[in-house]
Order: C-alpha cells, then structure tokens, then sequence
C-alpha cells in the first residue's frame, strides 16, 4: 500500500503495537507523543490516515482532529478508551471518521484501517490532500477564511452548501458519492440523501452561476456523484 499512518498517543508501547500490526500491511507508521507534535508532524508528513487517542497531556485528541479538520479531509481514527456514547458523539461531530475502544481486536483494527485508507480513496499525493485554496479568475475559495467570491463578490452560501463546495474543492478531481457528500455536510446519513444532495448542489450551482463564465465547475458523473473541475487557466 506504501503509505503513511501517523500514530498520535501518549502511550509508546501503544505505537509499538500499531507499528507491528501494520508493517506487513506496508504502511509506513509515524508516531507523535503530544497533540501539539501530533499537528506539526502531521503538517510535515501528509499522512493518508491518523489514529488519534483522547486522553493526552496538552492539547487532547478531539482538539487535535478539530485542528486537522481545517485544513485537511485525511481519515482519522479514535482509538481510545473513552468511548462512552457522548464521547463518540462529540468525537463524530468534531470530524472523527471512525472509532475503536481499546483494548482491541487485532483483526478488527486491521480491519477498520484498510477500510478508511480504501474509503478515502486517496489516489492523489498527500500535499492534494491538504488543499485549503482554489482561484482562477473568476472564483475564488479560501477554505482556511470561509470564503467563496465570484468576480471578485462574497457568496453567500447556507452552512450545507458551503461544507458542499468544501468537499469538492479539497477533492478535487475526485467523484464524490451522495453518501460521502451527505456524510461531509450532514454527519449522518438520510434515507432520502441522494435526493437531499441533489438538490443542495442545485443550489449550489445556482449561486456560482456555473457555467455562465465559460466554465461548469461541478460536474455530474451519473450514477456514482459530483466532482469539482478546475479551470484549465486556474
């Protein structure tokens, strides 16, 4: 697989086992004792996955994943002791993909990696994933300040619809499905959230006006999802 796991927990012995658990899997793993190297060694490295403990001196593990939120859509794993169900909760609404409580189940743990590495579908190079910005020169999407400009004019959009483009734009290239959409803006799925996406990104597309400059920035792949086109000239 040749990619890169960082392991963020006070625990060395804990990094110890992950790294023996996953080196035949061919994940390189790094790992960071404090959430504040956690950050900076998530900056320096891109890594396509991070497995995130809550209890750490400094900095705790849903202020870390809060922080990496911003700037990046990597997968990121709880792995924790705490998993009472507010814990669970406040962990999915700060930006967790997913949980396991220690002590584990190797073959679970196993299990549960190569599903987040195959989900995020990170065909592109780590520094893609890391995309906070999109200009050209009509439109303008400054992920880090929230804002999106047209010509050089804030639009304004709902919180949906912003948490929509954000996703395109920091997948850019990639077909988004309904369920990975709905699962970015909404945090949970619906029985009608192919529907519910459809129309958020009609929405969407209206207060762009693409298309209406040269240039359709969401397309359609039908059947699969939505996915953002840069301009040739960006």
């Amino acid at each position: 697989m040749n990619k890169k796991v960082l392991v963020i927990d006070d625990d060395p012995e804990l990094g110890k086992l992950v790294e023996v658990i996953l080196k035949p899997l061919e994940l390189t793993v790094h790992q960071a004792y404090l959430g504040e190297d956690g950050l900076r060694q998530a900056y320096a490295i891109h890594p396509d996955l991070v497995i995130l403990d809550v209890m750490m001196p400094g900095l705790d593990g849903f202020d870390v994943c809060s922080r990496l939120r911003e700037l990046s859509s990597i997968p990121i794993l709880m792995l924790t002791a705490r998993t009472h169900a507010n814990d669970i909760l406040h962990g999915f609404n700060v930006g967790v993909d997913d949980f396991l409580g220690k002590p584990f189940n190797r073959n679970e743990f196993e299990a549960r990696v190569r599903a987040l590495l195959r989900r995020s579908g990170n065909q592109n190079s780590g520094e893609d994933s890391y995309i906070t910005t999109y200009t050209d020169p009509v439109l303008d999407v400054n992920l880090s300040s929230e804002t999106v400009k047209l010509n050089g004019n804030i639009v304004e959009l709902s919180p949906k619809e912003y948490d929509l483009l954000a996703c395109l734009v920091r997948e850019q290239g990639k077909v988004m499905s309904h369920h990975e959409l709905m699962r970015e803006a909404w945090g949970e799925l619906y029985i009608n959230g192919p529907a519910v996406a459809s129309l958020y990104i009609y929405y969407l597309r209206n207060k762009l006006k693409d298309g209406r400059y040269g240039h359709q920035y969401i397309r359609t792949l039908w059947g699969r999802g939505y996915w953002f086109a840069p301009r040739k000239d960006a």
